[in-house]
């Protein structure tokens, strides 16, 4: 019969390390600024202020306007 050996080790707590917010702050400029891209192009694109011509853009976000309540109709 062979015997089953358990050793019973402690493994070492590990502690979460803080990030600084310096190193954060470019990632949430990066994030708003995409945000605000999308924003441009559901709220904005085909209108007064169209970049891209045709209606590709505006059909591609049409439900998402309807969703966030831009008129467009």
């Amino acid at each position: 019969m062979n015997a089953v050996i358990v050793s019973s080790t402690i493994s070492p707590t590990v502690e979460p390390v803080a990030v600084p917010v310096s190193e954060l702050l470019p990632w949430f400029v990066f994030g708003g600024l995409l945000l605000l891209l999308a924003i441009y192009f559901v709220g904005a694109e085909q209108g007064a202020t169209s970049l891209i011509s045709g209606m590709y853009v505006h059909e591609f976000v049409h439900d998402g306007r309807h969703l966030l309540g831009f008129p467009c109709h």
